[in-house]
């Protein structure tokens, strides 16, 4: 895509200067005369400066503003507000530039005859194609203004699932890096002074010492090399992760992960359910919603078990059917969605198992940061502890020998 500058006359015959964002010249020409407009003059944009550019990576559109932006349409569409002066305002209301760059592209897709939903399709990173294809239920059943309603809810939900569980590692983060910092500055400053102090008097040292003294040594002579490593390895495992075996190993690891890998698998049930829930409530077949919940929940172990689902019941095979094949589907979710399959209700089902998934990480996230943050204390007590016994020890007994 790029960007274009232009100059038009109107039918009125009044000038008009803008961008418009199209694939090539020729698709803006075409769409700005769509608009009615008699153009003058129309030219490439200046690309961005690296440091522009730089600066734009802070400038980006986050959940938040999404959540708000669907409220806000949702207040103006009551109001009997038009579309395309519904997001013109909008834009001109915009928090950020990045938002009111976005809002403004798809204002004038929408003045040269695009649906909204094809316009908001052109902006990926920031309406994802869960939120695409509800406005596109939405346009075809005449309920925009509740489908945008909607849209706020999940993802207030989904915004506020997924923090409190970030939120939960932070702490626990600090405790262990607090931890790693001590322990090394310990290690290339505190203990090869006493270190020599205790092999200048050429007395019996400990094992454990000498290993404590060995480590030291090892940090202080090659702390570089160490750090290249490190750094050497945090750029393969990234690049590894950019992959889609990489992704599945990590996805996988992170579920099986101890403590945390539960709060992540309730995590994505919740998505789950909350995304099928709210797409069958708005008109979306089962198929399609499997579809898309796979390119929105976040876990490639979980997109690939949808992709199978979704497989399944595009061969005649019932919903619960299809998701009892896989182990990280509990046997409450098979359970509840087969009552569903049986009721005709699915859409209320899945919405009590979202309600029920959110309540169990709430609680999950609470009792882990309850339970790791006198843990990670005392392990750092411990280890530091541990560190000085097996240096002091030795001096204190070779004071005591005179």
């Amino acid at each position: 895509m790029a960007i274009f500058n232009y100059t038009a006359l109107d039918a009125e015959g009044n000038q008009r200067q803008g961008t418009i964002d199209a694939v090539n010249m020729d698709v803006a020409i075409a769409a700005l005369q769509r608009r009615g407009l008699v153009i003058s003059g129309i030219d490439p944009a200046e690309s961005k400066t690296l440091l522009s550019k730089r600066f734009s990576f802070f400038d980006r559109v986050n959940n938040a503003d999404v959540v708000m932006l669907s409220r806000q349409i949702t207040t103006l569409f009551e109001a009997q507000v038009s579309a395309l002066r519904a997001f013109r305002l909008l834009a001109a209301e915009a928090r950020t530039p990045a938002l009111g760059e976005t809002l403004t592209a798809i204002g004038n897709d929408l003045q040269s005859g695009s649906s909204i939903s094809a316009a908001l399709a052109r902006h990926p990173d920031v309406f994802t194609p869960f939120y695409v294809n509800m406005v596109r239920a939405g346009e075809e059943s005449g309920k925009l203004d509740e489908t945008f309603a909607f849209l706020a809810d999940y993802l207030d939900r989904n915004y506020e699932l997924t923090q409190k569980a970030r939120n939960a590692l932070v702490y626990p983060s600090f405790i262990m890096l607090t931890f790693v910092v001590v322990m090394v500055l310990m290690m290339t400053l505190v203990i090869p002074n006493l270190s020599d102090m205790l092999l200048e008097t050429g007395q019996a040292i400990p094992v454990y010492t000498k290993i404590v003294i060995g480590i030291s040594q090892f940090i202080t002579n090659y702390i570089v090399l160490v750090l290249i490593l490190l750094v050497i390895g945090g750029v393969f495992l990234y690049r590894f992760s950019l992959t889609d075996n990489g992704k599945q190993m990590l996805s996988r690891a992170r579920l099986e992960a101890p403590a945390i890998g539960n709060i992540y698998r309730k995590i994505f049930l919740s998505r789950i359910a909350d995304n099928l829930s709210t797409m069958l409530r708005s008109g979306i077949q089962v198929l399609r919603g499997l579809e898309i919940t796979g390119l929105v929940v976040g876990d490639k172990v979980y997109e690939g078990v949808l992709a199978d689902a979704a497989n399944d019941v595009k061969g005649g095979m019932p919903l619960s059917e299809a998701l009892r094949k896989h182990r990280e589907i509990p046997g409450i979710v098979v359970a509840m969605v087969k009552i569903g399959e049986e009721t005709g209700n699915m859409g209320k089902i899945l919405e009590t198992m979202a309600r029920f998934y959110r309540r169990e990480v709430n609680n999950a996230v609470d009792t882990l940061v309850g339970l790791i943050e006198p843990l990670m204390i005392v392990v750092l007590a411990v280890g530091v502890a541990i560190l000085l016994a097996s240096v002091l020890l030795p001096i204190y007994n070779i004071a005591s020998s005179f």
